[in-house]
């Protein structure tokens, strides 16, 4: 007979696990360290990954293959991270034979063990939630007391904070547990039919129907809010299953180990290194074809159509109309709780390739917009400049990515808004600080570094950064000048190229472009010896300047306009004429003004 759990139990036991949000810096510090010992570069920053939520020093290509290949969830702390780790936990320790109320102890000490170790942040206290409840439904007997306790853990964190209903990680969150709810009980039936369920076959059976739940609920969302989908993230999941709970609980346990003095850390690693190199290459191997990854947008109604057409698939009858009704849950909220937007788009969608450098006073952001592509924006400005608005009126509802080329408020100030209003699939960036960093961990939006050699892709969009070299990043902290450390962007689309400088003089850099379109003036327009030099080799035809009216540094300079109009650039700046919007289609640039 199955063990049904009292609800008493339940709220005793979810709220002991949320009593265990404890956070410490200096054990995550000890983590960090520990994670690391005796692992290859590669390995240990994906440990990191996976454990902590740090992503951000993992290799641009490697980031990519994950994205591409629909792992990225592994690389950020999330509510789906929380329930997979707690629920593939579950077959393991019913192959101990430990009873019901011995794995439930072990799994809630799971998630209360890895909340600090992950940093407690806002983030990871919901995925706590989320987690420790979808397991507790799982365990809880009946379809009924599952379902409430999911909308239990839903209230809780919608109580805590209300806005949350818009997070996209929420959003996966739910519709992750709410998946493997509703439909991993279906799933393993059928695939313990054919591969039988006894011992081991068991426990791969429970794995695989987790994970194939969980990736069928979540990629109508990543459609709707990305508008991208994996082709191959159903056997990337599947491929890498036999590795991911491994390397999570070897994670976590050397995480563990490094909180205590000769503990035994890196022989835990030795380990863990060839099931993370044996994942990564599964990300490779999945990622890298060029069919892998496809552009698929849709809309509130594609959404709602999606989530009734694996519920279709699934089951049928009176069944198909309770999971129907469940999984569409989650499209009602982004119904009735999403953000409303702006007035709508100034202007038309673009046809080819708009690129907007945004009116945001004293600092830089620049809208990438590709036709049939995630908008790319690099920069923020400064904070208190409306940027969230001017995303609305492009008609920006999520950015594939953000890019951050110099960690310091006229270019990231904005951070913390554009994440409060938009969604954001990824944050780039070259040196990035602490408050940028707990931002982007806050959002749930997972971070990775950029240096010279690193590249972004979004449709036929290319961002290549020509500097800094990763050697200036990792000395930092020596560098007298930190607009040195500014990253430089060349943007080419078909035929178009673009050079994006952030605070980067040419003096200061090596830099060896080639011919390009525009020119974005670095540092906004601040005297730079070596400007004529880089205009001399890029021979642009037009030059952009993203600056504040009456700002009190004399920006652009004088020598700056002087070298500029000297070599028959066109000017135009944003403290004269408004936001400045490029037009690009197969044949021609049109170039608008907000004057």
């Amino acid at each position: 007979m199955r063990m049904q759990l009292p609800l008493p139990l339940l709220l005793a036991v979810a709220v002991a696990t949320l009593l265990s949000l404890a956070h410490s810096g200096e054990i995550r510090e000890r983590a960090e360290v520990a994670l690391g010992d005796g692992m290859p570069p590669r390995e240990a920053e994906l440990a990191r990954g996976f454990v902590l939520g740090e992503d951000e020093r993992i290799d641009p290509r490697t980031v990519e293959d994950f994205r591409r290949s629909g792992l990225s969830h592994l690389l950020a702390v999330s509510g789906q991270n929380v329930a997979l780790l707690a629920l593939l936990a579950m077959p393991v320790l019913a192959a101990l034979g430990m009873p019901l109320r011995t794995r439930l102890v072990w799994v809630l000490g799971l998630i209360a063990v890895y909340v600090p170790l992950a940093g407690a942040g806002p983030t990871i206290q919901r995925a706590a939630i989320m987690g420790g409840l979808g397991v507790l439904a799982t365990l809880a007997g009946r379809r009924s007391s599952r379902l409430y306790a999911l909308l239990l853990a839903a209230s809780a964190t919608l109580t805590i904070e209300p806005r949350i209903a818009t997070d996209v990680g929420w959003q996966l969150s739910f519709a992750a547990v709410l998946g493997i709810l509703l439909l991993a009980a279906p799933l393993r039936r059928a695939i313990a039919a054919r591969i039988g369920e006894r011992g081991w076959r068991r426990a791969l059976a429970e794995a695989a129907a987790m994970t194939i739940a969980a990736t069928l609920a979540t990629a109508p969302l990543i459609c709707f809010h990305f508008g991208t989908l994996s082709t191959t993230t159903l056997v990337a999941n599947l491929l890498a299953l036999p590795a991911v709970a491994p390397a999570m609980w070897l994670g976590m346990l050397a995480a563990a180990a490094g909180q205590l003095p000769g503990a035994p850390a890196e022989a835990l690693n030795a380990f863990n290194a060839p099931l993370l190199a044996y994942i990564a290459q599964v990300a490779a191997w999945c990622g890298r074809p060029d069919w892998a990854y496809v552009e698929l947008r849709l809309d509130l109604a594609g959404l709602l159509v999606c989530y009734l057409a694996i519920a279709a698939t699934a089951l049928w009858g009176l069944r198909l109309l309770v999971l129907a009704l469940a999984l569409s849950v989650v499209a009602v909220f982004v119904l009735l709780l999403a953000p409303a937007g702006g007035a709508g788009p100034a202007l038309p969608p673009p046809e080819g390739l708009r690129v907007s450098v945004l009116d945001v006073g004293q600092g830089d952001a620049i809208l990438m917009q590709p036709a049939d592509a995630p908008a790319i924006l690099v920069d923020t400005g400064p904070p208190g400049e409306g940027l969230a608005a001017q995303l609305a009126d492009a008609g920006v509802e999520r950015l594939g990515a953000v890019v951050i080329t110099h960690d310091q408020s006229d270019h990231a100030g904005g951070l913390g808004e554009v994440f409060d209003s938009t969604a954001v699939g990824h944050l780039l960036c070259g040196a990035i600080g602490e408050v940028s960093l707990s931002e982007a961990r806050a959002a749930g939006v997972p971070v990775s570094r950029l240096a010279q050699g690193g590249s972004l892709r979004s449709g036929r969009l290319q961002l290549e950064v020509l500097w800094p070299p990763p050697e200036l990043l990792d000395s930092r902290l020596a560098v007298e000048d930190p607009n040195r450390l500014s990253l430089v962007i060349l943007a080419r689309w078909r035929r178009f190229s673009m050079l994006l400088t952030g605070d980067a003089e040419a003096e200061s850099t090596a830099l060896d472009s080639g011919p390009v379109d525009v020119l974005k003036v670095a540092h906004h327009g601040s005297e730079d010896a070596g400007l004529g030099e880089l205009l001399d080799g890029a021979r642009p035809q037009l030059a952009l300047i993203s600056v504040g009216a009456d700002n009190p540094f004399g920006h652009p300079t004088p020598a700056t306009l002087a070298t500029l109009a000297g070599r028959g650039v066109r000017i135009l700046r944003t403290d004269r004429d408004g936001t400045i919007v490029l037009d690009l289609d197969r044949g021609s640039l049109r170039v608008a003004t907000g004057d």
